[in-house]
C-alpha cells in the first residue's frame, strides 16, 4: 500500500485568510433618530443631557454603525459628539450604515498586515469561508501583496486561481 502525501501541506504556499483578521466584536447600529424630538428635530439640550446620562459602557468592544434613519437633518456636531462618548468604549466606530462599518474593519485590519511578511511568497488569498468578505477587501489587499509577492493566487492551497507572477528580471 502507496503511502498518501499531502502535497498541499508541503507547498511553499503562503495562505492568507482575510476572515481570520477582522476585529471579532459585535456590531451594532446607533440610529441618532431615537433621540429626536417627535422625530423631526435634535433639541440641543435634550441631546446633551443624553450624552451625559447615557450607559457608553454598553458599547465596551463593540463595533459601532452610527446612522439616522428618519428623514430629519442633524446637525454634525451632533454625530461628533456622540464619537466623545463611544471613544473609549467601541473598538471602532463609523458614520455610515453595517456595509460602512464592514469595510472600515476591513480597511482597519488590511492596514495592520505586515506586508515583509509575503516577501517573495506565493500566496493563496483564500476565497470562501464562514464570513462573507466583500469584494472591496480583496482588492486591498492586492495593493498590499502585489508590491511584494512573488505570485498571488485567489481560492484554496488545493484549487487555486493564478491571479499574480511577478516577471522575471532579465
Amino acid at each position: 500500500m502507496e503511502e498518501i502525501i499531502n502535497r498541499v501541506a508541503q507547498s511553499a504556499l503562503t495562505s492568507l485568510n482575510l476572515e481570520e483578521l477582522l476585529h471579532p466584536g459585535e456590531r451594532v447600529v446607533y440610529d441618532i433618530k431615537d433621540n429626536l424630538f417627535h422625530g423631526l428635530i435634535l433639541r440641543e439640550k435634550d441631546f446633551r443631557e443624553f450624552i451625559k446620562t447615557h450607559d457608553w459602557s454598553q458599547y465596551d468592544g463593540k463595533n459601532v454603525a452610527i446612522i439616522c434613519s428618519a428623514d430629519a437633518i442633524v446637525p454634525t456636531w451632533a454625530y461628533m459628539l456622540l464619537a466623545t462618548k463611544l471613544q473609549g468604549h467601541a473598538h471602532r466606530y463609523v458614520f455610515g450604515n453595517l456595509e460602512a462599518l464592514e469595510q472600515e474593519l476591513f480597511h482597519e485590519a488590511i492596514s495592520k498586515i505586515d506586508a515583509e511578511e509575503y516577501r517573495d511568497a506565493k500566496v493563496v488569498v483564500k476565497g470562501c469561508g464562514s464570513i462573507p468578505v466583500p469584494t472591496y477587501a480583496y482588492v486591498a489587499i492586492m495593493q498590499k501583496l502585489l508590491p511584494v509577492a512573488a505570485s498571488v493566487m485567489y481560492g484554496e492551497p488545493c484549487s487555486t486561481v493564478p491571479l499574480y507572477k511577478r516577471p522575471k528580471v532579465a
